[in-house]
């Protein structure tokens, strides 16, 4: 058990880390290719901090544990909106001032419909993984092309220049420490499941959903604490969109992802109907108040009692 659990916390921190040094260095790459910061912004670091939740559930599907792959997307995006959100809304409110916000916000809510159809169908095929990439990829390109100002405030985050030794161990680290640490993840939440019994969507929805979402949880607390969280909303909105277009469109390609029915019945509805609340708060209230945070953090602690 000891051994499961140092497993478990170094194949957390190989993610975590690894993702940080990914991004960094292929942020500065691309500050070498020439790429602009919106682009970089939307692809470079959108993709670089899904990539913990990729390996996760592509090493995942490939174990023949396609419950974690699933659980793991589903619950990162119930995690996203009701904890980290949450946690950023107590510090601090949250006001909803992202430009084209709403178009964002309908796109999350398309994708997790689109997941609640995933569920009725039962089955991610290749042709399915390829149209969900292929719509994340066609969402990327219009954003890109209707809203060039959008990371104007972020640039300066988005300019990191290393030399080019650096930049090739920061990619080549950060790829290995994610690759080792997914397995590590993997292995160690599948024994500790068969240990004490607990199904591997269970272990997927709660822990290694929470994380795999542990780079996105600490960059909101810092945003939060710096009275920017509206950051949250922002990354949270877009992971969300990333991780059942991009992460479970990709897990398709390489293999067929059935889905559990259990999962179906409650678990994506109740990621749905998490996303459909969060929008109704956006657009009635305009924010989302200290209270409305603790509420949600309530909700995400019932939550995962009532699945242990």
């Amino acid at each position: 058990m000891l051994i499961n659990l140092a497993m478990l916390a170094a194949g957390l921190a190989l993610l975590t880390f690894g993702a940080d040094f990914l991004v960094r260095g292929a942020i500065s790459l691309a500050n070498r290719l020439g790429m602009p910061p919106l682009l970089i912004g939307l692809t470079v670091v959108g993709f670089g901090t899904s990539m913990p939740e990729l390996l996760v559930s592509l090493q995942a599907a490939l174990d023949g544990s396609p419950a974690i792959a699933i659980g793991n997307v589903v619950g990162s995006n119930i995690a996203n909106i009701l904890l980290i959100l949450g946690v950023a809304a107590a510090i601090s409110p949250i006001a909803a001032r992202i430009p084209n916000l709403n178009r964002d916000l309908i796109m999350m809510l398309a994708t997790a419909v689109i997941m609640l159809g995933l569920g009725f169908y039962g089955v991610i095929t290749l042709w399915l993984g390829l149209a969900m990439f292929a719509l994340l990829c066609a969402f990327l390109a219009w954003v890109t092309y209707t809203d060039r100002r959008r990371l104007t405030a972020e640039e300066a985050d988005l300019v990191i220049k290393l030399e080019g030794w650096k930049e090739a161990l920061f990619i080549a680290g950060g790829l290995g420490g994610l690759f080792i640490g997914a397995s590590l993840l993997i292995d160690a939440a599948t024994s500790i499941a068969r240990e004490f019994g607990i199904s591997e969507a269970v272990i997927g929805l709660t822990i290694v959903a929470v994380g795999t979402s542990l780079p996105e949880l600490a960059t909101s607390v810092v945003a939060a604490f710096r009275r920017h969280a509206e950051v949250a909303l922002g990354n949270v909105v877009g992971s969300n969109i990333f991780n059942i277009l991009g992460i479970l469109g990709v897990t398709g390609l390489v293999t067929a992802v059935p889905v559990d029915p259990a999962m179906a019945g409650f678990d994506i509805p109740f990621m749905l109907a998490v996303s459909l609340a969060l929008v109704a708060l956006i657009l009635f209230a305009g924010k989302i108040s200290r209270i409305a945070g603790l509420v949600m953090l309530g909700v995400y602690v019932g939550y995962v009692i009532w699945l242990f």
